[in-house]
């Protein structure tokens, strides 16, 4: 399917635009990893959003694997996609904090032929997505090939009308930007209350199922349908939400059958339990439209005096690095759903936790709010956007 341009600006391959076109580390760098402290950032798949890089779930390599891998080194204005097809998120790297990348194709601007938001906004476009996902490759997983990116024909207007475009999406970005950031705080602040009042806990532990019912979604891969249900995995966990924006459909047969085991209802936690373990997030939708597949669920709905306590034990440091200590596989790390249900956890008396309830519950809110914003932005930028693209708004005589 030929891709729809604005018949007034000029065709180009995408290595006509830019300097490079590359794919950054591709393996397993596990040794290689250490603490922030002593570390450079590695970017992976799970850190690209539509929005910018999250460093909320970082992993950070030695200085000498940075340095040998200098392929993989990133620089600002980079644009970074998804290796795998059935992601393509792509974003820019608007950090002058060095860093390496795992798995992902990197673009490097010209910034003389092509502004870099301008070519992030291709990437966005999703009759542009949708080609380069019909021509990924490979049998067992599809992955993006550098050659089809570099190969792939875009229109290029003026640096001018580059500008325009990218006032115009840009708007959305940047305003989406601003509440993340103020999220980023307030889950900052939170967290720093609960280790506030964890710290003075001095109470027996008890095991986390023993308080709350702990499941798992569905270990079944149910067939993907056009018109269906959204089913989401780890790859689809927000801090608070999920992206569903590459969930497959399923059947409402299938998705009824699924939620049979394990329904997901408003503020329930979700947690990713194989490969990037330990991913943890509110759900936020009211109703809940989708399903789980190995995602493990606490059900917080039903104690909605526990969830933010429960929350903030799971996002905690020591919870964190007990759930490190109890992972299991050799090739694909995972988390049983026995090791999640004896989890250990101190509560605090009624009073204690009506206090801390008191003042969390109002910041979660607050952080729930800006999120469900941020999707009315990015649902109103994206639909801009293919009209931009098109031609179907001119913006060749827009004021800006």
């Amino acid at each position: 399917m030929k891709i729809r341009w604005n018949q007034n600006w000029k065709m180009m391959c995408v290595d006509e635009i830019t300097h490079r076109v590359k794919v950054g580390y591709v393996g397993s760098c596990q040794k290689d990893y250490c603490d922030e402290s002593e570390g450079i950032p590695m970017i992976r798949t799970t850190n690209l959003s539509d929005n910018g890089v999250d460093f909320s779930d970082l992993k950070y390599v030695n200085l000498g694997f940075h340095e040998k891998n200098k392929k993989s080194q990133l620089k600002r204005n980079d644009i970074l996609i998804a290796r795998h097809g059935e992601n393509g998120k792509a974003c820019i790297y608007e950090s002058d904090q060095e860093a390496n990348c795992l798995n992902i194709v990197v673009i490097e601007p010209d910034e003389k032929k092509a502004l870099p938001r301008y070519i992030k906004y291709i990437f966005d476009y999703a009759e542009v997505k949708n080609q380069i996902r019909g021509l990924t490759v490979g049998s067992v997983q599809s992955v993006i090939n550098t050659k089809t990116i570099a190969k792939l024909e875009v229109g290029l207007p003026s640096i001018i009308e580059q500008q325009r475009i990218v006032s115009i999406l840009g708007g959305f970005d940047d305003k989406i930007a601003t509440n993340n950031k103020i999220n980023d705080n307030l889950s900052k602040q939170i967290q720093l209350i609960y280790d506030h009042l964890a710290d003075g806990l001095t109470g027996d532990p008890v095991i986390l199922s023993s308080i709350i019912d702990v499941r798992d979604g569905t270990h079944d891969s149910p067939k993907a349908v056009d018109d269906g249900f959204p089913l989401v995995t780890s790859k689809h966990l927000l801090p608070y939400g999920v992206d569903l924006s590459t969930a497959n459909l399923i059947s409402k047969d299938d998705f009824d059958k699924t939620n049979e085991r394990s329904i997901v209802e408003t503020h329930d936690i979700l947690i990713s339990m194989i490969g990037t373990v330990g991913l943890i997030s509110l759900v936020i939708d009211d109703p809940v439209p989708f399903a789980i597949k190995n995602v493990g669920l606490f059900k917080t709905s039903k104690c909605p005096n526990l969830y933010a306590y429960i929350l903030t034990y799971l996002r905690s440091t020591k919870t964190t690095q007990h759930i490190e200590k109890t992972l299991a596989g050799s090739t694909q790390k995972y988390i049983s759903l026995g090791e999640l249900r004896k989890m250990p956890i101190i509560l605090p008396d009624a009073n204690q936790l009506n206090d801390f309830n008191n003042i969390v519950n109002p910041l979660i809110k607050q952080i729930t709010n800006l999120t469900e914003e941020n999707k009315r932005l990015a649902k109103l930028r994206d639909s801009l956007l293919p009209k931009l693209m098109s031609g179907e708004l001119d913006v060749s005589e827009l004021n800006i």
